[in-house]
């Protein structure tokens, strides 16, 4: 029985593993391209690149963990490869479609955006085993860059051909930015078992679901992202509310019980 050597016991743990890297790399290569086409003012293809990126993006890390191939080396690449591919790239994509009208300005909240996705990612890596695994602390960066992506793509749908010349945009970009790097809670979808049993009208509606999509892409794509990136706020508003109502009903309780023991 052949034992092996010391070097190449070293060259095997210095490798890396090949597949869910490639897939990485795709995600890398589509972020790449989507800048390409934002400076050639193709933005529908822009688009398309980064939500291409963020289909690769959420198959690499379910990959590595099915074959049993996650490394240091891969979470660390994963990292660097989402700050292009949903950090400059939509940042690009939103300057050149409908923010280079307002010169400084539009370049800042692009920043902002290539800013707080590498600021997210950052808190991401260092809070993973910290932060329960069924919410993210924050609108994750590929969400953020598809629900930019989607826009792009939803007003291309209603007709609004090339740049799109509104300041509302600088808003809209600033505020994604600033859910990104917030302590607001988001679904994280990471406790749902799609393989497990389920009731006939839960496959069904997916089914709906999925048909809905096909027949309009657009719009559903956008309104869902959309709707993601507002349900932190909403749920932290109802969870604020709540928590507001439970110690006025507490004040009143015990205002009322010192009524009682003073008469």
């Amino acid at each position: 029985m052949n034992k092996e050597t010391p070097f190449k016991k070293n060259r095997i743990r210095k490798g890396i593993y090949v597949l869910p890297n490639i897939i990485t790399t795709a995600s890398l290569f589509c972020g790449f391209y989507s800048i390409i086409a934002s400076l050639k003012e193709n933005f529908v293809i822009a688009a398309i690149a980064i939500l291409a990126a963020a289909v690769f993006d959420g198959l690499d890390g379910r990959i590595a963990r099915f074959t049993n191939t996650t490394s240091k080396f891969g979470s660390e690449y994963d990292s660097l490869s989402d700050v292009i591919a949903f950090g400059v790239a939509p940042a690009f994509l939103a300057y050149n479609w409908a923010m280079s009208f307002y010169g400084r300005w539009g370049w800042i909240a692009a920043f902002l955006f290539v800013l707080c996705g590498a600021l997210r990612l950052a808190r991401y890596n260092i809070q993973i085993g910290i932060i329960e695994s069924k919410v993210f602390n924050g609108l994750p960066i590929p969400a953020a860059a598809a629900v930019v992506a989607t826009t792009v793509l939803f007003f291309d749908y209603a007709g609004v051909e090339g740049k799109f010349h509104d300041p509302s945009m600088l808003i809209f970009v600033s505020v994604l930015s600033i859910l990104m790097v917030s302590n607001i809670k988001y679904y994280s979808f990471k406790d749902l078992k799609l393989f497990a049993r389920k009731p006939f009208m839960t496959f069904f509606s997916l089914i709906l679901l999925l048909i809905i999509v096909v027949a309009i892409p657009q719009i559903v794509a956008f309104v869902v992202l959309l709707g993601y990136a507002m349900s932190g706020p909403i749920w932290w508003i109802a969870k604020f509310s709540q928590q507001t109502s439970r110690k006025v009903k507490e004040r009143k309780i015990r205002k009322a019980q010192y009524i009682d023991r003073n008469k």
